[in-house]
């Protein structure tokens, strides 16, 4: 391991503030953890860059298959990291807490080995269709990959909606799609390979078998590393929803809890459940001081009929007395 030469890594100050400012307590731990492996390996490469980038030449001609686990977690200078980082940051946040930890590590695992491949297979195709040898030597190294398939899986699950691409209104089903081209508009050195690799690895996910298989074989890991008698199986939504079994072989069947969260939020969003609770708190304050009114106008009519019958036994004495 080699560590980096040291300056002024503005863009890594940058993602730093970008943490504070968000709080460390508000990001999930796999997301926190990812960030911080990428930092280190940023401060301290494992190997030069030249020797972490990924190309067929280097993977599969010359059979350096360790550069599959190397380049997703190595970044040319500190803005690619900064803004890597940023976007992993952000999608992170939205869907670890949305799929759970422990499957969202390992869709991070799997996208990050599955994008190198895919990347590999479509240099490889490219060359050969095109007779062109030097996308086998074409290096890439970097997280992008990784977060183009998140992208994918974000929009997915929040399908609706536009963004705003270059000035442009873009659907979010398509935004992963404009932000290929813009990227590669903008900025022609990258990789574009590498970005399309992810987005085939998310719709694989999304699209394709690869959910199935994912839920397939942690089931069977799981089951293969529990105790005698015992069965899990990871369910299609995350790690958190599993099966297990009584003594008398009967299944007992675990869900995860925002499967059912539609039992306590009736379905509402984060958005429509703080404007209802905000409501009820503006209702609750309006009752309270309903209440309050009512109950100081008794006090008042209780002591406006005591003074006028203490100032009516009065006027009597004072009669009387006269």
């Amino acid at each position: 391991m080699q560590r980096r030469t040291r300056g002024i890594d503005t863009g890594l100050l940058l993602l730093l503030s970008q943490v504070f400012h968000i709080g460390i307590n508000n990001i999930p731990p796999v997301t926190l953890a990812t960030l911080a492996v990428n930092v280190w390996f940023f401060l301290n490469p494992w190997k030069p860059l030249y020797h972490s980038c990924i190309s067929v030449e280097k993977c599969y001609q010359q059979n350096d298959w360790q550069r599959l686990l190397l380049s997703p977690v190595h970044h040319g200078d500190d803005w690619h990291l900064y803004f890597n980082m940023v976007s992993m940051l952000w999608k992170g946040v939205k869907l670890e807490k949305r799929l759970g930890s422990r499957w969202f590590a390992y869709i991070i695992a799997t996208f990050s080995l599955l994008t190198g491949v895919v990347y590999l297979l479509l240099q490889f195709a490219s060359a050969e269709l095109m007779n062109q040898p030097d996308f086998k030597r074409n290096c890439a190294v970097g997280f992008s990959g990784v977060l183009f398939a998140l992208k994918v899986l974000s929009n997915h699950y929040c399908p609706g909606g536009f963004v705003n691409i270059l000035g442009f209104p873009v659907p979010n089903r398509f935004a992963c799609w404009a932000e290929l081209a813009a990227i590669h508009f903008c900025t022609p050195g990258t990789s574009f390979a590498g970005h399309l690799a992810g987005i085939l690895v998310g719709l694989m996910y999304t699209q394709g078998p690869l959910k199935k298989i994912m839920d397939a074989c942690a089931g069977i890991f799981i089951s293969n590393a529990g105790s005698s008698g015992q069965q899990y199986h990871f369910n299609n939504a995350g790690p958190s929803g599993y099966q297990n079994r009584y003594t008398d072989g009967r299944p007992v069947n675990y869900e995860a809890t925002y499967r059912n969260y539609d039992i306590y939020t009736a379905g509402l969003s984060e958005e429509e459940q703080l404007e209802r609770a905000l409501r009820a708190s503006i209702w609750d304050r309006v009752f309270i001081c309903r209440r309050c009114a009512v109950g100081l106008c008794f006090h008042l009519l209780a002591n406006a009929r005591t003074e006028k019958r203490t100032g009516y036994f009065q006027r009597k004495m004072f009669v009387l007395n006269g």
